[in-house]
């Protein structure tokens, strides 16, 4: 009778990050129309791909694009709309994406 129990607290345990992903993947989406669907740019693409790359390079280059310290034409734009935490996500999320 305790399995139940036990099985409905471990899905309320992982209910928030189950959100956390949802949340981060819900704002990554954005990033497809440039960056391709999950990050992975086609092949020739003007654009680099940001599915795989290191969590920090992203985070960095997205707060550099934010803070108008790297050059952009609408990165800058985008990047001033999104707060640290969510850069963070975006950044983890993509990092955890197969290239």
């Amino acid at each position: 009778m305790r399995t139940p129990f036990l099985a409905a607290a471990l899905l309320l345990a992982a209910a928030p990050a189950v959100a956390q992903d949802s949340d981060a993947r819900n704002l990554a989406s954005t990033c497809a129309i440039c960056h391709g669907t999950g990050g992975r740019a086609l092949p020739n693409a003007p654009l680099v791909g940001l599915a795989g790359l290191p969590r920090d390079q992203i985070a960095t280059q997205m707060r550099a694009f934010r803070d108008g310290s790297r050059p952009a034409t609408v990165m800058h734009q985008i990047a001033k709309g999104y707060t640290d935490a969510q850069i963070d996500a975006i950044a983890g999320w993509f990092a955890a994406q197969k290239r």
